[in-house]
């Protein structure tokens, strides 16, 4: 199929969806070269399938959202919107109250997305461990545009993520350049290598696969639960060991400026099955906590 051909549909979902609230998970910092938003509201987002790569523009439409796709995988990229956008995502169960209600209802378009592209949320994630935000997504945005691709479709619009072989075969020293440590490289590397592995997690249901992740070395509760929530439509996955989270929770719920996994454990408990969902809803809501103390300083390892 040449590239410069879209293919289009229109997705009807059972409950209301809001782009930015929804894909965002799925996007690493701001300038992300795979995934980003028009000014128009449509999403753009670059992706690789078992048929080929593709490009995806999703846009809201009366009744539901228009997608259009780019290139050799457009029909397996289409096939896969419904649940990026969160077809699959259910409300069964979901009572909240207080402050969680009333960002609910301020924000129902916030569903679970389930992109089913694990690796491609895996790898800008096992960046993001231990380091400032920002750094973890310029390395991204160089490694994309060091080795991925020009994605199908519209020319100049985004990249493709790299594929696992690509970043499996990379020495230290080039990722020392992105301002990636030896650390994170050799686990960005070693989850290259269970790439296919990794791909066969979400065929698994969500427990089970998040467990199945934490198999590949480097990939502890965090990050799972982190690539979970975007790539597997999680909507209970809560990533434990995170910085900010905790004191987000302690905070919305509780009043509680400092907060600790335990707690934040403890706050979600009566909302399980969607405790994920919660903490989307709080910082969506921009609930965060007082800051207290300096914030992580970054490390401009290309330099040395």
């Amino acid at each position: 199929m040449p590239t410069d051909h879209a293919l289009t549909a229109t997705v009807r979902l059972p409950l209301e969806v809001d782009l930015r609230l929804t894909l965002g998970p799925l996007r690493h910092g701001p300038a992300d070269p795979t995934l980003r938003p028009d000014p128009g509201g449509a999403w753009w987002r670059a992706t690789r399938t078992a048929a080929g790569p593709a490009t995806l523009r999703l846009a809201p439409a009366p009744g539901g959202v228009t997608v259009q796709a780019w290139g050799p995988g457009a029909q397996a990229a289409l096939d896969a919107a419904p649940a990026l956008l969160g077809a699959g995502d259910s409300l069964e169960g979901f009572r909240p109250t207080g402050i969680v209600r009333d960002l609910h209802r301020r924000m129902p378009g916030l569903r679970i997305p389930r992109s089913g592209a694990v690796f491609e949320q895996l790898a800008p994630t096992i960046l993001e461990q231990k380091v400032a935000s920002v750094q973890a997504h310029a390395s991204w945005r160089s490694i994309v545009r060091a080795w991925g691709a020009p994605a199908p479709g519209p020319a100049g619009l985004l990249l493709l993520p790299p594929p696992p072989a690509a970043l499996r075969d990379q020495p230290a020293w080039a990722y020392h350049r992105m301002g990636v440590e030896q650390r994170r490289a050799n686990r960005v590397r070693m989850a290259a290598t269970y790439g296919r592995k990794v791909e066969q997690v979400a065929g698994l249901p969500a427990e089970q696969a998040r467990r199945r992740l934490e198999v590949v070395p480097g990939v502890g509760p965090w990050t799972a639960a982190t690539v979970a929530g975007a790539a597997l439509g999680d909507a209970d996955a809560v990533p434990v060991g995170d910085l900010h989270l905790p004191h987000l929770a302690s905070w919305a719920l509780a009043g509680e400026p400092r907060g600790s996994d335990e707690r934040m454990l403890e706050l979600l408990a009566v909302y399980a099955g969607h405790r994920g969902r919660v903490l989307r809803l709080l910082a969506a809501g921009g609930l965060w906590a007082p800051r207290r103390g300096p914030r992580m300083p970054l490390r401009h390892l290309a330099r040395h």
